[in-house]
């Protein structure tokens, strides 16, 4: 695909998907939803680790509202079942460990798209909106789903209602995000974390992100067996093999993510 409205970058088995239309705070239209499904699938594959980020001043302001100009003609549940569930899903099942560097602002549909990935690491003059009842709608984009699970019913309940903002430190605080850095340290920390990751036992890193997802549907003894099946999956691996020979060897691992 030639993307027009964001840019793939691989390198290193990092790949970097950077939302770029900045002179709309990089909203999210029909094109961009599709463009960053099949740029999160083809890393997914290429890459032992994917970045999400934004061009500008913002991360994402969510829906373009501007992409259609009668709002009585959008249909709202057809377009979240056939652009934004594509979307969502390729970043959720992306096999290898994903990344929100949220560089600003993200807002409605753009901040669920930011906590969509693993692992969120904001800058702390960032901010997290949940818009959608400024203009008479619910939060989606999984939203609903997400928020309750990550920071518990009454914060969740507060943020949808009130839509107002939430800071990145507030959002590091009640454990909404990773993490929330100062602005002349976001850069260099996100690709750091990056390169970890890229670096790591990717097969375990994939097998986490099953067991993590796994567990809220879970009783206990369903857990535990997972837990067994996916560790002896583990435990099969090259990179397990070297981890263990690293330990004893007093040296640090080279994990080749197989």
């Amino acid at each position: 695909m030639q993307y027009e409205t964001i840019t793939l970058e691989i390198a290193e088995d990092i790949a970097v998907v950077t939302l770029r239309r900045p002179d709309v705070m990089n909203a999210l239209n029909t094109q961009m939803r599709a463009e960053i499904t099949h740029a999160v699938g083809t890393a997914g594959q290429e890459a032992r680790v994917v970045v999400l980020t934004g061009e500008g001043r913002a991360f994402c302001s969510g829906q373009d509202l501007g992409d259609r100009a009668n709002v009585g003609d959008i249909n709202l549940e057809r377009t979240l079942r056939d652009e934004y569930i594509p979307m969502l899903m390729a970043i959720v099942d992306c096999p290898v460990p994903t990344i929100s560097a949220v560089n600003g602002t993200a807002a409605g549909a753009g901040a669920n798209l930011a906590l969509a990935a693993d692992v969120v690491i904001a800058c702390e003059s960032a901010s997290f909106i949940q818009a959608f009842t400024r203009i008479g709608l619910i939060p989606d984009a999984g939203g609903t789903y997400v928020l309750p699970r990550q920071i518990g019913m009454a914060k969740a309940m507060g943020a949808a209602l009130f839509a107002e903002k939430i800071s990145a430190q507030q959002a590091s605080d009640w454990g909404m995000i990773w993490e929330a850095l100062p602005d002349d340290a976001f850069d260099a920390h996100w690709r750091g974390r990056a390169a970890h990751l890229a670096a790591g036992p990717t097969v375990a890193y994939g097998k986490v992100k099953e067991a993590l997802a796994a567990s809220f549907g879970n009783s206990l003894a369903e857990q535990l067996k997972l837990e067994g099946k996916l560790q002896g999956d583990c435990g099969r691996t090259r990179d397990f093999q070297e981890g263990v020979l690293a330990f004893l060897e007093k040296r640090s691992s080279r994990f080749e993510g197989r």
